[in-house]
């Protein structure tokens, strides 16, 4: 559920994370919980902002309802939005109208919308770092509202705001609201008519990144539903891109960038930082009945889980910490990225041994929560690892596959995953993990082909892998293997080695900053690796 900005409440004083958890753990659920609440007050500042912005764009027109029509419920969300120090920012109320109640070529049909992907703010951020660009940030109040409909769709009178003497009447939806199938649909498309219009040019990799050149500069956009980061060359362009954002829609301007999506951006004297430390804090205060005491290493090596047979312990909660940690790693925690992969296949039914693995997650968060991905100016290049850990469950034939990708010093791409054949041997799994790297290798180079500040023509990127055999193999044009599954992922990273895109070069697995996606390491491995991809912890210059 995406929740919109409003007016900006009151700002309260920052508390301590229990008093945080207790805070967004009691928001109201009704409309009448909201008003007799404490923070009653600041709850109707919030609903009248909702309503006003409503109004405004005359999102509907009251109207008899028409014979055989029934009209759609609705329901208020409230929500409160925190900074990045842990404060409340605002307090927020959305009018959502139910929309699981809609049939499918009566009401709506189409109903896919494109959102950018982490890897690309990651990238943009990084890209940020190297050439030193301004950075700014902008959302758009009730994103929603601004698309046009097309179908008939009928709603109730929202409670509280009924109009007197029209009680029976009902609003008839001119334009799309949120909780309505194809409102996200139809806001990207509104949102890209008015950008093509004033000559951006969309991302072919990514449909949510628009870029724009003109003498005086370049200009690039990276849209996350309502949340958009302008990145640019210099002050002048963002300030002529936001001008022209405002005269298309009602636009709040939040300046220089310095939270999106949840993670922090932090400027440093050489460079930018992303972090999730008031994040992490969090997820320890709402677990914090687990021993989260210090320790050095998210993965016991020595640990060999298996599916659990007998009673599940605490499946839910279990369940609840690994989505807590999902997005942790998807966003700025590489470093536990095999620890939440290993953990999350045991989610439908955790033993003991399971909740001790991910307790000791939790207590490596504890010692790490401070660190963040340093992005600097140095180096300018995109370079892969690739590894893969053959058959290391005996229970398990299935081998682990793992990758990461860094610019300017700090992880920009990473995944570990278990892989959906078995090979046969070291190099077949190897390979397997190769065409996955290669895969996303060739995203990210088509991704920098539209971005202005990059090179031309981009270079091969190079993939390091600790398989000398590999290597060979995938140098070599002719593959007389049986197995087709290694053919057909011959012939592809083949393809990619021929058109340049990739090149394959060999490292020493100690060095090999994938190791860490495949399999536990000791202290010292996990602190040479993390540094290798830019973790490292704030320092007090950050801003």
């Amino acid at each position: 559920m995406y929740v919109g900005k409003g007016k900006r409440a009151k700002t309260t004083k920052s508390f301590g994370p229990e008093f945080l958890t207790y805070l967004l753990e009691n928001e109201p659920q009704t409309y009448k919980e909201a008003m007799t609440s404490p923070e009653g007050p600041l709850w109707k500042e919030a609903i009248n902002a909702e309503v006003e912005s409503i109004m405004q764009n005359h999102t509907w027109e009251l109207v008899d309802l028409p014979p055989g029509n029934k009209p759609l419920g609705y329901k208020w969300i409230f929500k409160k939005k925190m900074k990045a120090d842990g404060s409340i920012d605002k307090y927020k109320a959305r009018l959502v109208v139910k929309g699981y109640k809609q049939k499918e070529g009566l009401d709506y049909f189409d109903t896919y919308s494109p959102v950018t992907r982490i890897t690309s703010i990651r990238m943009l951020i990084a890209i940020a770092a190297l050439h030193n660009l301004e950075i700014h940030q902008m959302d758009v109040k009730t994103a929603f509202l601004n698309g046009d409909l097309d179908e008939e769709i009928y709603m109730e009178q929202p409670e509280g705001f009924i109009v007197p003497g029209q009680e029976k009447k009902v609003c008839k939806l001119v334009k799309s609201l949120y909780g309505l199938k194809q409102a996200p649909k139809q806001w990207h498309l509104k949102f890209d008519n008015a950008l093509m219009s004033n000559g951006f040019k969309i991302n072919e990799c990514d449909k949510c990144v628009y870029t724009k050149s003109t003498q005086d500069g370049f200009v690039i956009i990276c849209l996350y539903v309502d949340d958009m980061l302008i990145i640019g060359s210099n002050i002048g362009i963002i300030k002529s891109t936001k001008k022209m954002l405002t005269k298309n829609f009602d636009m709040k301007d939040l300046g220089v960038a310095d939270v999106i999506l949840g993670i922090k951006i932090s400027r440093t004297s050489d460079g930018l930082v992303l972090s999730q430390s008031h994040y992490i804090e969090k997820i320890l205060a709402k677990f914090s009945k687990y021993d989260t005491s210090p320790i050095r290493t998210p993965y016991d090596p020595s640990l060999n889980l298996v599916k659990n047979i007998g009673h599940g312990v605490s499946q839910l909660e279990y369940a609840r910490i690994i989505g807590s940690l999902m997005y942790l790693t998807n966003c700025t925690r590489p470093d536990i990225a095999y620890s939440v992969n290993r953990l999350s296949r045991y989610t439908s039914n955790p033993g003991k041994d399971h909740w001790k693995a991910i307790v000791r997650v939790l207590r490596y968060l504890r010692f790490t929560k401070n660190v963040g991905l340093h992005y600097t100016r140095y180096p300018a290049v995109l370079e892969g690892y690739s590894d893969a850990n053959w058959i290391s469950d005996t229970k398990d034939s299935n081998s682990t596959s793992g990758y990461v990708f860094t610019i300017g010093g700090a992880a920009i791409s990473w995944r570990s995953t278990k892989q959906t054949v078995i090979a046969r041997s070291t190099m077949e799994s190897e390979f397997i993990a190769l065409d996955k790297a290669g895969e996303e290798a060739e995203w990210l180079r088509n991704f920098l082909e539209d971005i202005p500040c990059w090179p031309k023509p981009v270079p091969a990127i190079c993939i390091h892998c600790d398989s000398q055999s590999t290597i060979a193999r995938a140098q070599n044009n002719m593959y007389n293997g049986k197995s087709r599954h290694i053919r057909r992922r011959h012939n592809t990273v083949k393809q990619l080695l021929s058109s340049g895109i990739i090149t394959i070069d060999y490292i020493k697995s100690r060095d090999n900053l994938a190791d860490p996606f495949t399999k536990g390491l000791n202290g010292e491995q996990v602190y040479r690796s993390s540094r290798g991809m830019g973790l490292k912890p704030m320092s007090n210059e950050s801003s």
